[in-house]
This record gives C-alpha cells, sequence and structure tokens, in this order.
C-alpha cells in the first residue's frame, strides 16, 4: 500500500487574462477568494510564438500575495532563467520536456532548478507521450499536463491528455510517490471535474477565473461548489 496520503484539490489561478494595469489588486482578489498558488506562465517568443513575461512580474506577484508561486516556464532555454525566477520569488520551476531533450539531458535539468532550492518538474504538451517523463518521477516534484497547445490562454480543453493523467496517477501511487499532477489548459467550471476523475490534483484557471463576467472571488466559489458536487 502507498504511504502517500491523498493531497487536497489545489487551485492555481494563471494571470495571462488578469488585467495587467491592475495586477496587484486582480492578486489580491484571487488570494481572497481561496486560490491556492500561482501559475504564472513565461513564454519567450522562441518555444512558442507568444511572448508573455519574466522575472520582474513574478516578483510584483510574491509583493503583492503570500501564495506560493509555480513558474511554468515555456522556454527554449529554461536553465538559463533559473537563477533569475528563483530570486524572483518562484517555489517550483516546471518547464516543457520538448525543449529539454532526452531523459538524459532533462534529469540534468531537473538538477539545476533543484539547485536553485526550488522544487522541480517538467510540463508535457498535447501531442507528447509520457516516455521522457516515466522513468524520471522519482525525481520530480510536479508534472504538469497540458490539454491546450501551450502559448495562447483562452483555449478550449482537449480531453484525450487526461489519458496521460490517469496513466501517471497509477504510476505515481504504485510507486509510493509524492508527485503533483497537473492540468494546464481550458479548465471551466463545466470540465474540471473530468481532470479531477482522471487523477489530478491541481487544476491551472486561467479565463475560468479572470474574465470579465465575474470577479475572481465569484469564479473561484463557483469552481469550488462544482467540484464539491454542488
Amino acid at each position: 500500500m502507498s504511504s502517500v496520503q491523498p493531497r487536497a484539490l489545489r487551485i492555481a489561478p494563471s494571470i495571462l487574462t488578469a488585467d495587467f494595469g491592475r495586477l496587484a489588486e486582480a492578486a489580491q482578489a484571487a488570494e481572497e477568494g481561496g486560490a491556492d498558488l500561482w501559475h504564472l506562465d513565461v513564454m519567450d517568443g522562441h518555444f512558442v510564438p507568444q511572448m508573455s513575461f519574466g522575472a520582474p512580474v513574478v516578483e510584483a506577484i510574491e509583493r503583492a500575495t503570500a501564495m506560493p508561486i509555480e513558474v511554468h516556464m515555456m522556454v527554449a532555454d529554461p536553465a538559463a532563467q533559473f537563477a533569475a525566477l528563483a530570486e524572483a520569488g518562484a517555489d517550483t520551476l516546471v518547464f516543457h520536456i520538448e525543449a529539454g531533450g532526452s531523459s538524459d539531458d532533462i534529469a540534468g535539468t531537473l538538477e539545476q532548478a533543484h539547485a536553485t532550492g526550488c522544487a522541480a518538474g517538467v510540463a508535457v504538451s498535447p501531442d507528447s507521450g509520457l516516455d521522457l517523463v516515466e522513468p524520471l518521477l522519482a525525481s520530480l516534484d510536479e508534472v504538469i499536463v497540458m490539454t491546450v497547445h501551450p502559448g495562447r490562454g483562452g483555449q478550449q480543453m482537449l480531453v484525450e491528455p487526461l489519458e496521460k493523467v490517469r496513466r501517471l496517477r497509477g504510476l505515481v501511487e504504485a510507486a509510493g510517490l509524492d508527485v503533483v499532477l497537473e492540468v494546464d489548459g481550458g479548465v471551466k467550471a463545466h470540465n474540471a471535474h473530468l481532470c479531477v476523475e482522471a487523477g489530478a490534483d491541481t487544476l491551472v484557471a486561467g479565463s475560468a477565473v479572470f474574465n470579465p463576467d465575474e470577479t475572481p472571488q465569484q469564479a473561484l466559489s463557483t469552481l469550488r461548489r462544482v467540484l464539491a458536487g454542488g
């Protein structure tokens, strides 16, 4: 029997659809609404066509709230940014396996991330398998399974990648590992239960939290209610 206790479900807002002109206010609203941690998407314009932000915004969020920060690095050379992001306030550094090379290369990059004092993980795009991830599970603190193609916010969830979450949940529990399994992409009130049923313990919510129709507090309350079966 696994010695790992069930992990409480966590909601991690992404600020890509927040009002950057009122970023501190938006961050505080999400914290007041019961969010658990921040999911900050750093994009370099190379690994994905889009560019987002870097260490200064991570630092701004760190100053504005007390929640832990995970940085999802959609960048071609993640190791080059580890030190700056850790210094800015990141608690977890997650990079894409598609930017990492072989399993040995990815293992080396994980070591560099851990050397900053941060937790470390990998992200898997929808079209990628788990061949490079499974041998590394014991070295990982987190795996993000992407249910949209990385780079652009507001996409609809692809349900097929949830099979990877199921596979990972089985492997993690069989080995007695303590690895966060996170779903990122298109999570909304109407489909969040699919992610949990597949075995995710952390859900990234971008436009589901920051949208013009409701406050972050209202949006998070709705997500919590739906996930509780209400």
